[in-house]
């Protein structure tokens, strides 16, 4: 895992001191290293799960899966290419988070849809649900767009943050209590490319 870190600080180079600088403090600090929690190959199987259980719910659908970014981009597109339906396939981007580990709590819609969902049967793909505050606004957001149907697939849960209750109707892994980097996940938009789900204490 080190060996990633490094990568990451090779790439940054001279070129941009603050960005370096950030990822120091994680790959060369006192700080521990990010540790794997869920490797490369238990992702793909996690995925492939999934994929199977969606495709039993949609026979001769042709849904909109509509990622949340930017976290689940990677999942997302992986997931996708397990599918042998039709699908339509859309981005909405939220900001709760800012910079930084934790929530501000104040919800908004940065970029929105470029599809009409009314009538349509809706998957929300999600990387990770939290506190609950920012995937609930955005469920309630897509109901008011009168979906056929609306459900969502989660790669990961952190039920113990939870501050409001969320319905997940596909889940891949249950986590604890950890800020989690790597597979599109991110500590300040770095790490997102690790191949692993990995733990910073």
């Amino acid at each position: 895992m080190p060996g990633h870190c490094q990568i990451l600080l090779d790439r940054a180079g001279g070129k941009d001191y603050n960005r370096r600088a950030r990822l120091e403090k994680i790959a060369m600090s006192s700080q521990p290293k990010p540790r794997i929690l869920f490797t490369r190959d238990e992702i793909e199987a996690t995925v492939n799960r999934l994929a199977a259980e969606i495709k039993k719910d949609y026979p001769g659908k042709s849904p909109i899966l509509i990622g949340v970014l930017k976290g689940s981009f990677m999942f997302m597109a992986d997931l996708i290419r397990l599918l042998d339906f039709r699908l339509e396939v859309d981005f909405i981007r939220l900001s709760s988070y800012g910079k930084g580990r934790e929530s501000s709590g104040k919800i908004k819609v940065v970029q929105g849809l470029g599809s009409e969902v009314k009538g349509r049967d809706v998957l929300v793909i999600e990387d990770i649900v939290d506190t609950g505050l920012t995937i609930s606004f955005l469920m309630d957001y897509l109901r008011k767009k009168k979906p056929a149907s609306l459900k969502l697939c989660a790669l990961t849960d952190k039920p113990s943050r939870r501050q409001t209750p969320v319905t997940i109707d596909y889940l891949g892994f249950t986590v604890p209590d950890k800020f989690l980097v790597g597979y599109g996940l991110d500590w300040d938009e770095e790490f997102r490319n690790l191949p692993d789900i990995c733990v910073v204490e």
